[in-house]
C-alpha cells in the first residue's frame, strides 16, 4: 500500500523538482539569452537522471494526521 499524506499529492513533488531546478540553477545561473537557457536546463536535467534523488516522505501517516489536527485546532479558534 502506498500513503499520500492528505493534502498531498504527485503533484507536489513535481512542484518540488522543478524548485530544485529554479533554485539551483535558474537563480544561481546567468544566461546571455533564451537559447544558453534552454542549454543549461536540459544539461541540468541530464544531470539529475544520471544521479536522480527520489523524494521520500518523512513522516508517518500518524505524524502527519496529528500535525494537521493541530493545525486545525489553531485555525478553528481565530475568528473567520
Amino acid at each position: 500500500m502506498h500513503f499520500t499524506p492528505t493534502g498531498s499529492s504527485w503533484i507536489n513533488q513535481v512542484e518540488r523538482w522543478f524548485g530544485y531546478l529554479t533554485n539551483q540553477l535558474i537563480r544561481r545561473g546567468v544566461h546571455k539569452n533564451v537559447t544558453a537557457l534552454e542549454k543549461d536546463v536540459r544539461e541540468w536535467i541530464t544531470a539529475w537522471n544520471h544521479d536522480p534523488k527520489p523524494f521520500v516522505w518523512t513522516k508517518t501517516a500518524d505524524q502527519i494526521l496529528n500535525s494537521l489536527s493541530k493545525y486545525m485546532t489553531i485555525i478553528s479558534g481565530a475568528g473567520h
